[in-house]
């Protein structure tokens, strides 16, 4: 039991919002991706806990993902307990990921802020050989960091042009939140045009300055190694020719 990539959300859509057309040309591409949530939601304005699940499923089924967990920890209840540290370092170290995506470590939300920091603490522990919460220790290759609400600085860009359409048919996914239809549903954040057009034009400057038309960011804590100041290392030849 191994994965190339487990990614995490606070909320259902979360993951979508963030990092959708990233998980899905990864998927598209044969790698074994999960998908871990970490509250169903509930302190939501629309809809309903069994309604997220459910819509969560659908958009999993969308980017291709093998499968998505929901933890059912309390929503704005992210505390950071030793329960909730050793149920994450349980799941990481019984999938044995090669990358680790989480929220980045500021954000409007407090949940998404909460996330960040309890998610890189238990992936630190799934490293300790000693930390008693049973499994083998893990250490994935790196953890990376995407946005949610906002941005900022990025350590990296991937190029998702390709798969953005992928993106917005897992987030249509989410009725509930974006276009709620059931009697009492109430006008929020999310189900304004301006957020679907605040995520949507933050992709696209992201793909603009690195010169496609959809990229989402990404942040990593260490520097990102490169072969040389050459651009493109795989295209040169195998030896610099010698110089007369």
């Amino acid at each position: 039991m191994s994965l190339d990539l487990l990614v995490f959300g606070p909320h259902p859509d979360d993951l979508e919002i963030g990092l959708g057309a990233t998980i899905a040309m990864h998927t598209a591409s044969g790698w074994r991706v999960g998908l871990c949530d970490l509250t169903r939601g509930e302190m939501g304005s629309n809809g309903t806990p069994e309604e997220r699940l459910r819509e969560a499923e659908a958009a999993r089924a969308v980017l291709g993902a093998e499968w998505r967990e929901n933890l059912g920890w309390p929503d704005r209840g992210i505390s950071g307990d030793r329960e909730q540290l050793d149920e994450v370092t349980r799941l990481v170290r019984r999938w044995r990921p090669r990358a680790v995506a989480m929220p980045y470590w500021q954000d409007r939300h407090p949940d998404h802020v909460a996330a960040s920091r309890v998610l890189t603490e238990a992936v630190f522990n799934s490293r300790l050989r000693r930390h008693p919460v049973g499994g083998e220790a893990w250490a994935p290759d790196w953890v990376c960091y995407y946005f949610i609400n906002d941005s900022g600085p990025i350590s990296f860009a991937i190029d998702v042009s390709a798969h953005y359409d992928v993106k917005l048919r897992a987030l249509e996914c989410y009725r509930s939140q974006f276009m709620p239809e059931s009697p009492g549903s109430v006008d929020t954040r999310l189900t304004s045009p301006t957020f679907a057009r605040l995520i949507s034009s933050r992709d696209a400057q992201f793909g603009a300055l690195a010169g496609v038309a959809y990229a989402e960011g990404l942040v990593v804590r260490e520097p990102v190694l490169r072969p040389s100041l050459l651009k493109d290392w795989a295209a040169l030849p195998a030896a610099a020719p010698e110089r007369g």
